[in-house]
């Protein structure tokens, strides 16, 4: 075989070895139960915020943070997160976690939230419906 046949071949096993690899470590949207089942893995769980149960942020023991979060299928679990409480958080509507479980716990390496849009229950913003110079809506 020639040299130059040789380099497009190892060209080509690191290209597809890149691409499996990348998607072997892709993070999957999920829920408690999968996350539970693979533990070494890392899932993004969507759920809802349960705000009937305690809430606990101690930034003197290094940003600990944990609340309980209810998933789409229903599962709670308890989710610790280390880093800051993000501002408004008791209001958030959903919450994206990215992270592991750990036995009963969930450990999130991250957190999004969505929040309530800032028009609900309010008038709609100056603008809105109003009508153009053209006379029309």
């Amino acid at each position: 075989m020639k040299r130059n046949h040789i380099i497009l071949i190892l060209v080509i096993v690191v290209a597809i070895g890149v691409v499996i690899s990348t998607f072997a470590d892709a993070s999957t949207y999920s829920n408690f139960a999968e996350a539970s089942q693979n533990p070494q893995r890392e899932f993004h769980i969507i759920g809802k915020l349960n705000l009937d149960k305690p809430i606990e942020y101690d930034p003197v023991q290094g940003d600990h943070f944990s609340f309980y979060m209810t998933d789409a299928n229903g599962d709670e679990r308890r989710v610790t997160y280390r880093g800051a409480k993000p501002q408004d958080f008791e209001k958030s509507e959903q919450v994206v976690l990215v992270g592991k479980t750990d036995g009963d716990d969930f450990r999130a390496s991250s957190l999004l939230l969505k929040c309530p849009s800032k028009y609900d229950d309010q008038e709609k913003p100056k603008g809105f419906g109003e009508k153009t110079f053209d006379g029309k809506e």
